[in-house]
Protein backbone atom coordinates (compact mmCIF):
# COMPACT_ATOMS: atom_id res chain seq x y z
CA UNK A 1 0.00 0.00 0.00
CA UNK A 2 1.37 3.87 -0.95
CA UNK A 3 1.28 5.91 1.83
CA UNK A 4 3.63 8.63 1.00
CA UNK A 5 4.23 10.68 -1.84
CA UNK A 6 7.57 11.94 -2.81
CA UNK A 7 8.01 15.03 -5.38
CA UNK A 8 10.87 16.26 -7.15
CA UNK A 9 10.99 19.49 -7.65
CA UNK A 10 12.19 21.15 -10.75
CA UNK A 11 10.29 20.09 -13.63
CA UNK A 12 7.78 18.24 -11.88
CA UNK A 13 6.19 21.59 -9.31
CA UNK A 14 7.80 23.78 -11.48
CA UNK A 15 8.79 24.09 -15.24
CA UNK A 16 12.37 25.64 -14.24
CA UNK A 17 14.72 24.11 -16.66
CA UNK A 18 14.20 26.05 -19.76
CA UNK A 19 14.53 29.52 -17.94
CA UNK A 20 17.94 28.23 -16.16
CA UNK A 21 19.26 26.87 -19.18
CA UNK A 22 18.38 30.41 -21.41
CA UNK A 23 19.99 32.27 -18.69
CA UNK A 24 23.36 29.71 -19.35
CA UNK A 25 23.18 29.82 -23.05
CA UNK A 26 23.20 33.53 -22.88
CA UNK A 27 25.94 33.86 -21.00
CA UNK A 28 27.80 31.05 -23.23
CA UNK A 29 27.44 33.27 -26.03
CA UNK A 30 29.74 35.87 -24.73
CA UNK A 31 32.13 32.80 -25.02
CA UNK A 32 31.24 30.65 -28.37
CA UNK A 33 28.84 33.40 -30.15
CA UNK A 34 27.87 30.35 -32.30
CA UNK A 35 26.34 28.42 -29.11
CA UNK A 36 22.70 26.69 -29.55
CA UNK A 37 20.12 26.65 -26.26
CA UNK A 38 19.59 23.12 -27.49
CA UNK A 39 23.67 22.35 -26.96
CA UNK A 40 22.44 22.55 -23.30
CA UNK A 41 19.50 20.28 -23.45
CA UNK A 42 21.50 17.40 -21.70
CA UNK A 43 22.33 19.12 -18.45
CA UNK A 44 18.77 18.32 -17.62
CA UNK A 45 18.43 16.05 -14.87
CA UNK A 46 22.33 14.84 -15.40
CA UNK A 47 24.73 14.65 -12.39
CA UNK A 48 26.89 17.66 -11.34
CA UNK A 49 30.41 16.78 -13.38
CA UNK A 50 27.92 15.57 -16.56
CA UNK A 51 26.04 18.98 -16.55
CA UNK A 52 28.63 21.43 -16.28
CA UNK A 53 30.63 18.99 -18.49
CA UNK A 54 28.06 19.95 -21.55
CA UNK A 55 28.59 23.69 -21.09
CA UNK A 56 32.06 23.37 -20.96
CA UNK A 57 31.96 21.57 -23.84
CA UNK A 58 29.09 24.32 -25.79
CA UNK A 59 31.14 27.33 -24.85
CA UNK A 60 34.29 25.48 -26.36
CA UNK A 61 36.86 27.25 -23.85
CA UNK A 62 39.16 24.24 -23.24
CA UNK A 63 37.41 24.52 -19.56
CA UNK A 64 36.94 21.46 -17.24
CA UNK A 65 33.58 21.04 -15.83
CA UNK A 66 34.57 23.02 -12.29
CA UNK A 67 36.45 25.64 -14.21
CA UNK A 68 32.85 26.44 -16.65
CA UNK A 69 30.97 26.34 -13.71
CA UNK A 70 33.10 28.92 -11.58
CA UNK A 71 33.09 30.59 -14.95
CA UNK A 72 29.14 31.44 -15.09
CA UNK A 73 28.93 31.68 -11.43
CA UNK A 74 31.42 34.52 -11.19
CA UNK A 75 28.56 36.23 -13.81
CA UNK A 76 25.29 34.90 -13.33
CA UNK A 77 22.91 34.19 -10.75
CA UNK A 78 20.75 31.51 -11.97
CA UNK A 79 17.97 31.75 -9.29
CA UNK A 80 18.02 35.68 -8.30
CA UNK A 81 14.99 37.16 -10.21
CA UNK A 82 13.31 33.82 -11.24
CA UNK A 83 9.68 34.40 -10.73
CA UNK A 84 8.68 30.98 -9.50
CA UNK A 85 4.83 31.56 -9.50
CA UNK A 86 5.12 31.81 -13.03
CA UNK A 87 6.61 28.66 -13.50
CA UNK A 88 4.59 26.84 -11.17
CA UNK A 89 2.21 24.45 -11.98
CA UNK A 90 -1.26 25.52 -10.85
CA UNK A 91 -2.42 22.23 -11.13
CA UNK A 92 -0.35 21.24 -8.06
CA UNK A 93 -2.13 22.99 -5.59
CA UNK A 94 -5.31 21.39 -6.26
CA UNK A 95 -3.41 17.40 -6.23
CA UNK A 96 -1.77 18.34 -3.15
CA UNK A 97 -5.07 19.12 -1.26
CA UNK A 98 -6.76 15.99 -2.59
CA UNK A 99 -3.73 14.04 -1.21
CA UNK A 100 -3.56 15.72 1.96
CA UNK A 101 -7.66 14.86 2.25
CA UNK A 102 -7.00 11.10 1.77
CA UNK A 103 -4.29 11.28 4.56
CA UNK A 104 -1.08 10.45 2.15
CA UNK A 105 2.25 11.90 3.60
CA UNK A 106 4.00 14.32 0.98
CA UNK A 107 7.58 15.27 0.74
CA UNK A 108 9.71 17.02 -1.68
CA UNK A 109 13.34 15.33 -2.61
CA UNK A 110 15.23 17.55 -4.94
CA UNK A 111 19.04 18.26 -5.94
CA UNK A 112 18.29 21.86 -6.06
CA UNK A 113 20.02 23.42 -2.25
CA UNK A 114 17.83 23.47 0.59
CA UNK A 115 16.95 27.30 0.78
CA UNK A 116 15.30 27.28 -2.76
CA UNK A 117 13.16 24.74 -2.53
CA UNK A 118 11.92 26.20 0.59
CA UNK A 119 11.84 29.93 -1.34
CA UNK A 120 9.90 27.90 -4.45
CA UNK A 121 7.57 26.39 -1.18
CA UNK A 122 7.05 29.22 0.08
CA UNK A 123 6.17 32.18 -2.92
CA UNK A 124 3.66 29.21 -4.08
CA UNK A 125 2.00 29.07 -0.77
CA UNK A 126 2.39 25.12 -0.67
CA UNK A 127 4.81 24.83 1.99
CA UNK A 128 2.51 23.86 4.28
CA UNK A 129 1.34 20.83 2.75
CA UNK A 130 4.60 18.74 3.25
CA UNK A 131 6.05 16.93 6.46
CA UNK A 132 9.79 16.95 4.55
CA UNK A 133 11.99 18.88 1.99
CA UNK A 134 15.22 17.13 1.18
CA UNK A 135 17.89 18.71 -0.36
CA UNK A 136 20.11 16.21 -2.68
CA UNK A 137 23.13 18.91 -1.28
CA UNK A 138 22.85 16.57 1.81
CA UNK A 139 24.50 13.69 0.15
CA UNK A 140 27.62 12.95 -0.79
CA UNK A 141 26.28 10.85 -4.10
CA UNK A 142 23.35 12.67 -6.28
CA UNK A 143 20.80 11.34 -8.44
CA UNK A 144 20.69 8.69 -10.05
CA UNK A 145 21.94 7.06 -6.30
CA UNK A 146 18.81 5.98 -4.51
CA UNK A 147 20.13 7.46 -1.32
CA UNK A 148 18.38 11.00 -1.24
CA UNK A 149 14.76 8.79 -1.85
CA UNK A 150 15.96 6.46 1.02
CA UNK A 151 16.65 9.18 3.46
CA UNK A 152 13.26 10.93 2.45
CA UNK A 153 11.65 7.66 3.10
CA UNK A 154 13.22 7.41 6.58
CA UNK A 155 12.27 10.62 7.18
CA UNK A 156 8.74 9.99 6.83
CA UNK A 157 8.59 6.83 8.86
CA UNK A 158 7.40 4.69 6.29
CA UNK A 159 9.35 1.83 3.81
CA UNK A 160 10.39 2.77 0.36
CA UNK A 161 8.06 0.05 -1.04
CA UNK A 162 5.44 2.15 0.54
CA UNK A 163 6.52 5.40 -1.47
CA UNK A 164 5.02 7.16 -5.03
CA UNK A 165 8.05 8.83 -6.44
CA UNK A 166 7.38 11.68 -8.81
CA UNK A 167 9.97 12.08 -11.18
CA UNK A 168 10.77 13.68 -14.97
CA UNK A 169 14.46 13.27 -15.26
CA UNK A 170 16.63 10.49 -16.06
CA UNK A 171 18.49 9.96 -13.24
CA UNK A 172 15.42 11.14 -11.07
CA UNK A 173 13.55 8.11 -12.72
CA UNK A 174 16.53 5.63 -12.11
CA UNK A 175 17.02 6.92 -8.55
CA UNK A 176 13.24 6.29 -7.59
CA UNK A 177 13.34 2.86 -9.41
CA UNK A 178 16.53 2.08 -7.37
CA UNK A 179 15.23 3.25 -4.51
CA UNK A 180 12.20 0.12 -4.66
CA UNK A 181 9.82 2.79 -5.07
CA UNK A 182 6.70 2.71 -7.46
CA UNK A 183 7.61 5.78 -10.01
CA UNK A 184 5.16 8.18 -11.66
CA UNK A 185 7.08 10.34 -14.35
CA UNK A 186 5.49 13.11 -15.84
CA UNK A 187 6.40 13.37 -20.04
CA UNK A 188 8.64 15.87 -21.23
CA UNK A 189 9.69 15.29 -24.79
CA UNK A 190 11.32 18.40 -24.95
CA UNK A 191 14.68 16.63 -23.08
CA UNK A 192 14.57 12.84 -24.48
CA UNK A 193 14.31 11.57 -20.84
CA UNK A 194 15.00 7.95 -20.43
CA UNK A 195 11.77 7.19 -18.16
CA UNK A 196 11.80 3.53 -19.09
CA UNK A 197 12.43 2.56 -15.57
CA UNK A 198 8.87 4.46 -14.37
CA UNK A 199 6.44 2.57 -13.29
CA UNK A 200 4.02 5.00 -14.59
CA UNK A 201 4.22 7.89 -17.26
CA UNK A 202 1.82 10.82 -17.26
CA UNK A 203 0.89 13.18 -19.54
CA UNK A 204 -0.06 15.59 -16.83
CA UNK A 205 0.26 15.90 -12.71
CA UNK A 206 -3.25 15.52 -12.39
CA UNK A 207 -3.07 11.26 -13.15
CA UNK A 208 -1.16 11.59 -9.86
CA UNK A 209 -4.39 10.70 -7.67
CA UNK A 210 -6.07 8.05 -9.85
CA UNK A 211 -2.54 6.34 -10.03
CA UNK A 212 -2.76 6.91 -6.49
CA UNK A 213 -6.43 4.70 -6.60
CA UNK A 214 -5.09 1.92 -8.76
CA UNK A 215 -2.16 1.13 -6.77
CA UNK A 216 -3.90 1.21 -3.28
CA UNK A 217 -7.06 -0.65 -4.76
Amino acid sequence: MIKAVIFDMDGVIIDSELVYLEKMWEFGKTRNPSMRLEQLYPMVGASKEDAWSVLADAMGMGQTWEEAREDLKAHVDLYADVDYRKIFRPEMRDILNVLKEEGYLLAVASSTQLPLVERVMKENEIIGYFQVLVSGNQFKRSKPDPEIYLYTAGRLGVDPQECLAVEDSTFGVLAGHRAGMTVAALKDERFAFDQSPADYRMDRLTEVPEILKTLNS
